[in-house]
C-alpha cells in the first residue's frame, strides 16, 4: 500500500487554520456566524451581540471594544468564534476584579486595557470556545486560545480573562495555564413539574406558604400580569419597558447601556426569544421585567418599577419565569447574579466560573494564591447554603 513507501522521515502535515480579529460582529455573515454558535443561547446569535454594536451598546461611550476572534479552515469555512472586547475598565463584567486594578493602581503598573471574553452586562454561563460541530474541537479551540494569547501583546493588555464559561471550556482553560476563579449563582431546575403548584408541593410546608401569600399580596393589589414575546410586542410597550429598565440604574447610581433602540432590534431580528412580563394596576402599567429564552433555559436580565408593591419583584423576575419554564418546559431558570433571598423561592446555589491569564509575574503569582483561598471558600459558602435549602428531604411527610 501507500504507507510502505513513505521514507522513514515522513511527517504528515496538517494545513494551518487561519484565525482572524474582527471589530465588528457583521463582518461575518449572520447564518456563517448563526451556524457555528447556534441559536439555542440567545446572547450568542449574531441578531443580539450585532445589535449592541449597532446601537452603541459597546464600543467607545462604554469600553467595550469588539476584537471578536474567528476561526477559518483551509477551505476558508467558518470553523470557531470567540466573543472578545477589549476594555479600559471593569464594569458590566460581574465577575469582580476592582481590588486587583487598584493593587495594580497602587503600585504603578497600568492594569487596562485588559482583553475579556464575555457577553457584554450580561452573567449568564456559556460556550467561550465556540466551534462548529462537525469541526476538530480541539483543534480548533487551541488555535481560538493561542490567538487570544498572542492578542494580549498585540492589544498591549495586562490580562486575558474569560468570564461565566462552562465546565468543559474552564477545564480546557486551565489545562493552557489559565488560572481558574469560582463563583456562585441561584439557578432554578424544573424536575418536570406539571404545574406551578406542583413545583411548590416539592417545598417545604413553610415556604410553600411564604410563595403563597407573596402571590396573594399581588393579586390583592389588583394587579395583573401578562407575558408578552417581543415578537408581539409594539414600540408604545418598549418605550415603557426601557423606561423601568433605566430607572433601575438610575435609582441605583448605575448607567443603562442598553438603549431602546437595540431592544427594538432585538425584538425584530429575534423576537421570540424575548420574554417581557408586563405588571398592570387598572389601566396603568406599573413594573415590567425582561428575560430571554433559549432552547431549554430562562435568563431573567432585568427589572424595573413605577413604584413598590408588596411582593411584586418577586412575582414579576421569579414566580413568573418559572410558571414560564413549566408551561413551556424549559429545564433551567437563571434569573440573574446574586441574591441569597431566591433560595427559600426554589433556585438553589450552583459554582460558576472564570479563568484568567495575568501577564505580569509578581502580580500572577498573588492572584493565584488569592485565586485558591477564595476557592476554598466559595466551596464552604455552596456547601452551607445547600443546607438551607426549601425542598422536602426524601421521605419527609411536611405537609
Amino acid at each position: 500500500g501507500l504507507a510502505s513507501h513513505r521514507p522513514a522521515c515522513w511527517v504528515q502535515v496538517r494545513p494551518a487554520m487561519r484565525t482572524v480579529v474582527i471589530s465588528h460582529v457583521r463582518d461575518v455573515p449572520l447564518d456563517e456566524w448563526n451556524r457555528v454558535t447556534g441559536t439555542g443561547h440567545p446572547f450568542l446569535r449574531h441578531e443580539f451581540l450585532s445589535a449592541l454594536e449597532a446601537n452603541g451598546c459597546v464600543g467607545d461611550d462604554h469600553g467595550w471594544w469588539p476584537r471578536h476572534i474567528v476561526v477559518y479552515d483551509t477551505d476558508d469555512t467558518l470553523v470557531g468564534i470567540a466573543p472578545l472586547y477589549l476594555k479600559n475598565n471593569s464594569y458590566g463584567e460581574f465577575v469582580f476584579d476592582w481590588a486587583w486594578a487598584d493593587a495594580y493602581h497602587r503600585a504603578g503598573v497600568p492594569y487596562y486595557p485588559k482583553l475579556v471574553s464575555s457577553i457584554p452586562y450580561t452573567p449568564v454561563t456559556g460556550a467561550r470556545l465556540l466551534v462548529h460541530p462537525d469541526s476538530d474541537q480541539a483543534r480548533v479551540r487551541q488555535a481560538i486560545i493561542d490567538r487570544a494569547l498572542s492578542l494580549i501583546a498585540e492589544q498591549r493588555a495586562s490580562s486575558l480573562h474569560w468570564l461565566f464559561t462552562t465546565e468543559a471550556d474552564t477545564q480546557l482553560l486551565r489545562a493552557a495555564g489559565f488560572r481558574r476563579r469560582s463563583s456562585c449563582h441561584f439557578h432554578w431546575h424544573n424536575d418536570h413539574y406539571t404545574s406551578f403548584e406542583d413545583f411548590l408541593s416539592r417545598l417545604s410546608s413553610r415556604k410553600r406558604k411564604k410563595i403563597r401569600r407573596e402571590r396573594r399580596h399581588v393579586r390583592e393589589a389588583g394587579i395583573e400580569i401578562r407575558i408578552v414575546h417581543g415578537n408581539e410586542a409594539t414600540a408604545e410597550q418598549w418605550q415603557v419597558m426601557h423606561a423601568f429598565y433605566c430607572s433601575t440604574f438610575e435609582k441605583k447610581s448605575g448607567v443603562p447601556t442598553l438603549s431602546l433602540a437595540f431592544f427594538l432590534e432585538i425584538s425584530r431580528t429575534m423576537g421570540e426569544q424575548v420574554v417581557l412580563v408586563f405588571a398592570s394596576q387598572g389601566q396603568e402599567t406599573v413594573a415590567g421585567a425582561i428575560m430571554l429564552r433559549g432552547d431549554d433555559a430562562l435568563y431573567g436580565r432585568h427589572w424595573g418599577c413605577r413604584e413598590d408593591f408588596n411582593s411584586l419583584h418577586f412575582e414579576a423576575c421569579y414566580y413568573q419565569g418559572i410558571d414560564y419554564c413549566i408551561e413551556n418546559r424549559l429545564a433551567l431558570f437563571e434569573p440573574g447574579a446574586q441574591g441569597e433571598h431566591k433560595i427559600s423561592r426554589g433556585f438553589l446555589p450552583v459554582y460558576t466560573w472564570s479563568a484568567h491569564w495575568i501577564v505580569d509575574e509578581r502580580f500572577r503569582e498573588a492572584i493565584e494564591r488569592y485565586l485558591l483561598q477564595e476557592h476554598e471558600l466559595m466551596v464552604d459558602y455552596h456547601d452551607d447554603l445547600l443546607q438551607t435549602s426549601p425542598y422536602r428531604k426524601a421521605g419527609s411527610h411536611d405537609a
